[in-house]
């Protein structure tokens, strides 16, 4: 996982870079690194896991060739020998770390369109005495800024910049929670705390910022493409199992999530096609029968012949991780999916240090309700009368019925991509919230 902070400020010493990289050890327990230059201020610090490249000379902050760039780097680009052997470079490691920072300084900015990964990166250039910070196009890797008078500070995780500086909470952004359940886009609970932006890279210089994006996922959609079925299936099989195998890329063990389902049994397939023994399969179950789904993850794995580990848990056992969640989470995180993913991390981390997981799959081949509304409300033939029909629905007493009364109230400022998936996982919708606060809300939402 890995974790990186850091500031510029001449108020800050080598002690606050260490406090508040240290916040965030749980990202990174083999290792820490701290690159502090008192004469501009500038702090820069690491938690390692290692996954590739063990070695402690590829521990972070790492410095180029050259001496000019100094980087620390949370993720991992899948496609780095690649990227060394086009770019024929020469490297003292055989980390991905090297090879970001190489090029980087090389070919500019704009290089990070080779990379194939997820990654959160600072890097300082050392002869324009400027700061950049990089995150991957869809946002996986998280990366937290705080700018004002001239000074700046950036972390993987809130609670280093809290640790730094502590910031008031800012309860003007509440409405988003309530409406999706998470905080979007760059918003946060806390005033003066930022989220870089999902495809987008930060340079700050002279005490200034500048923000640019360098992907959108609109100018990655082909349009009015034409293939038929049977070559989609080709394509889309490929693709994933190029996923897989650059992802199973590691210097240390490495397994798979097994919940049972299509994702995580298809990952697991791939991952195990890959691989002449038998690869480490993890599931959970609940003691509690309405909960427990690990027979059919236990089917799965007998069909592929992994070596499966699956552990029963109990109700207790999930209370018990919750205090640790609100440690771990920054701020109020709705998805249940949160309890069963510690629990089955954790049991996981005794046996292998990388797990491949099948998140993603719902959202990419829309595997939820919320898609099969969308489609309904688009070719709903009655529109202009959706209040009238909300209504009658709502009136009937089934709860089935008052549901899609709620998917039918809204207006023309409505933004029902948003409005949709609220409703799908029972929050409120704007209506409501602007009912029910004191104040009347003053968030837009997209």
């Amino acid at each position: 996982m890995c974790g990186i902070a850091g500031f510029i400020s001449k108020r800050f010493n080598k002690e606050d870079l260490v406090r508040m990289t240290d916040r965030i050890a749980h990202r990174g327990p083999d290792a820490s690194g701290y690159h502090f230059d008192e004469k501009v201020g500038l702090g820069l610090g690491h938690r390692r896991l290692s996954i590739i490249d063990l070695s402690d000379s590829a521990n972070q902050p790492f410095i180029s060739s050259s001496g000019r760039s100094i980087i620390v780097f949370n993720g991992e680009i899948y496609n780095f020998k690649d990227l060394k052997a086009k770019f024929k470079l020469v490297t003292k490691t055989s980390s991905d770390t090297e090879i970001v920072v190489e090029l980087i300084e090389r070919f500019g900015l704009e290089i990070v369109n080779e990379f194939n990964g997820m990654f959160a990166i600072a890097l300082w250039d050392t002869i324009e005495s400027k700061l950049v910070l990089i995150r991957d196009r869809i946002g996986k890797k998280p990366l937290y800024f705080s700018h004002s008078d001239g000074e700046f500070s950036f972390a993987s995780e809130m609670k280093s910049l809290n640790a730094l500086e502590p910031h008031e909470k800012d309860l003007k952004n509440l409405a988003y929670y309530l409406h999706l359940g998470y905080m979007p886009g760059i918003h946060t609970f806390f005033k003066g705390i930022q989220k870089l932006d999902s495809g987008h890279y930060l340079i700050f210089q002279d005490g200034k910022i500048e923000k640019k994006a360098y992907w959108k996922i609109e100018d990655s959609i082909l349009k009015n493409k034409k293939i038929d079925e049977s070559s989609a299936k080709s394509v889309l099989e490929d693709l994933l199992e190029s996923a897989v195998r650059y992802r199973m890329i590691a210097d240390v063990p490495l397994g798979t999530f097994l919940s049972g389902g299509i994702d995580s049994s298809l990952v697991t397939a791939l991952a195990q096609k890959q691989k002449d023994s038998p690869i480490k399969t993890f599931s959970i179950g609940f003691k509690e029968g309405k909960f427990n789904e690990s027979n059919y993850a236990a089917q799965v794995a007998k069909h592929l012949k992994t070596d499966h580990h699956e552990f029963i848990l109990t109700k207790k056992d999930a209370q018990e991780r919750i205090a640790l969640m609100l440690e771990l989470f920054d701020e109020p995180y709705i998805d249940p999916s949160a309890v069963p993913s510690l629990l089955v991390s954790e049991m996981a981390r005794k046996h292998v240090t990388v797990a491949l997981t099948g998140d993603g799959g719902d959202e990419l081949f829309m595997g939820y309700g919320m898609y099969d509304w969308a489609r309904r409300l688009d070719e709903f033939p009655f529109k202009s009368h959706h209040d009238l029909i909300s209504k009658i629905f709502k009136m009937s007493g089934s709860s089935r019925f008052m549901r899609i009364g709620d998917l039918l109230t809204f207006n023309e400022n409505t933004y029902m991509p948003a409005h949709i998936f609220s409703q799908e996982q029972y929050l409120f919708s704007t209506k409501e919230i602007s009912d029910l606060c004191l104040k009347p809300s003053s968030v837009s939402f997209f």
